[in-house]
């Protein structure tokens, strides 16, 4: 079993009042990530994701496609080492 990593997500485009936080929060509790999503004040949406990197990778791919009426413009992700700070995977507001 390979060691945890964070990935820290920037996302760009039309992702905030199409339920796109409800949205990375459902994905990562089916995957079993760890984390929170939350709304920015320049109309993204932040992610700090823990977990495998093979299972952080395929959440990503999830939401490059998004919720019904999300567009995803682009998502910038920076990788560190995981800090076991998360339990779980929630939205913050």
């Amino acid at each position: 079993m390979s060691a945890d990593v964070k990935a820290h997500l920037n996302i760009t485009g039309r992702v905030q009042g199409v339920g796109f936080r409800y949205f990375a929060c459902n994905t990562a509790n089916q995957l079993g990530l760890r984390g929170y999503a939350r709304n920015l004040w320049n109309g993204g949406v932040e992610a700090v994701v823990e977990g495998p990197r093979n299972l952080i990778e395929r959440m990503i791919q999830y939401l490059r496609q998004g919720p019904a009426r999300a567009r995803v413009d682009d998502i910038d992700i920076t990788w560190t080492d995981a800090t076991g700070k998360f339990r779980n995977f929630g939205i913050r507001h």
